[in-house]
């Protein structure tokens, strides 16, 4: 009996605890005392935040706490350090408009700072504006930013300015479907790792999407509109750029610097200065990319060597390709090269190879890189016979790029949809 009236009390006891662990819907009301009610907070619970302005800068340091906001509620950091600052594992914002950060860079201040050890945080369906950074990712692992409206800073010059995300060392966290603009930089990644950043869109930044020292990740299928660099790979390797689009960047669309070992793949680059720029990146692989209508269609230098090319479209640019370089480089793999639209070839057989190889420089296009004055010669007889010579006595080539296998036909690729819708 004894035993039976201590099992029936333990189970009380244990339901009791249950019951009091029951995540719990809590109304905050719009006008200040948010802080105070995130504080005494109880993991899982969730709160909804009426329409109006809550103050900040609010500290969550509760896991698993949500803060869910009714259309129209703001979380306002009034301009002092970072609106909304996460330190515990598991929280999600959703809903919000977070603005009026601070406005140091070397203090981090944020529209939402996500401190390290606050994994598996989820920042989605907000809209940030007038914050120095949007999203400060400083170490957590396997975050998530998603389906947000990001609106930078338009004030401050722009190197003063922060980006929509910047992450550092986040392994495994994934920045999905956002709109970014204005600001410096859209994603910025820096010392990080195994990250995603995948379907967003981005117009009026510095750079699109920037990498320095991140490995391992990928960037597929975002659009980059008007911004001055695309896509900006630097001292990175290992990753995947595939499927993404850039129209009317003004310096580059695609910008690699010191990135090796990368696959680049079915991008679209359409009316940019450059459409693609290699500085001394090793063993990339540029396969079914579309390069049209820049003043150069693909620049690469300084080093940069057993880069595989295949299967790319460079179509109508000014030059086609710039190599200011001797060494012979042939831009076709296992008898499959490239597409130039101003290659003027025949095929014979119809296996849709070029009958003959393509070379998109001579000795004239070497020489005027080299020594840009030489342009008032171009028309000069001296010139012509010059072309003239390397045209039927292919010898006198002084080397650099070749296509052995140069493709009939160009091959555009999905991404090149969503710049023409």
């Amino acid at each position: 009996m004894r035993r039976a009236r201590s099992f029936l009390l333990i189970a009380a006891v244990v339901a009791a605890a249950a019951g009091g662990a029951r995540a719990a819907d809590i109304a905050v009301p719009a006008g200040g005392g948010l802080a105070e009610v995130v504080a005494r907070a109880a993991p899982g619970d969730v709160l909804h935040l009426a329409s109006g302005a809550h103050p900040g800068a609010v500290v969550i340091a509760t896991p698993r706490l949500t803060l869910e906001g009714e259309p129209g509620a703001i979380v306002d950091g009034q301009g002092k350090g970072s609106a909304v600052t996460i330190r515990a594992p598991g929280v999600t914002l959703r809903g919000l408009t977070i603005t009026g950060s601070g406005l140091s860079l070397f203090d981090k201040d944020s529209g939402v700072f996500i401190d390290r050890g606050a994994d598996h945080a989820t920042v989605i369906d907000n809209h940030f504006e007038n914050d120095l950074i949007g999203v400060y990712l400083d170490g957590p692992k396997f975050a998530l930013v998603e389906h947000n409206r990001i609106d930078g800073l338009r004030t401050m010059r722009l190197n003063e300015r922060g980006p929509g995300v910047e992450v550092f060392d986040t392994p495994g966290s994934r920045i999905i479907d956002n709109d970014f603009s204005y600001g410096r930089d859209g994603v910025f990644s820096v010392n990080s790792r195994d990250n995603e950043v995948r379907g967003n869109r981005f117009r009026d930044l510095r750079f699109a999407v920037h990498f320095m020292y991140t490995n391992n990740s990928s960037v597929i299928d975002n659009v980059s509109v008007g911004n001055d660099i695309g896509y900006a790979m630097m001292y990175s390797d290992r990753l995947i750029v595939m499927g993404n689009a850039s129209a009317r960047d003004r310096e580059h669309g695609l910008l690699f610097n010191y990135a090796n070992n990368s696959l680049v793949e079915n991008n679209a680059v359409r009316t940019s200065d450059k459409c693609v720029f290699i500085y001394n990146s090793n063993k990339n692989r540029f396969s079914g990319n579309w390069f049209q209508g820049c003043n150069i269609g693909i620049h690469f230098t300084a080093g940069s060597e057993q880069n595989q090319m295949t299967g790319n479209s460079f179509v109508n640019s000014r030059t086609q390709v710039m190599y200011v370089g001797t060494t012979s480089l042939d831009w076709s793999v296992k008898g499959r090269g490239n597409y130039y639209s101003d290659n003027p070839a025949f095929d014979l057989n119809g296996d849709g190879i070029a009958d003959a190889p393509y070379r998109p420089n001579d000795l004239m296009d070497q020489v005027i890189w080299r020594a840009p004055e030489a342009k008032l010669l171009l028309n000069s007889p001296a010139v012509q016979i010059v072309r003239w010579a390397q045209a039927r006595f292919p010898a006198i080539h002084p080397g650099g790029v070749f296509d052995s296998a140069p493709l009939m036909k160009p091959l555009p690729p999905p991404a090149l949809k969503r710049l023409n819708g």
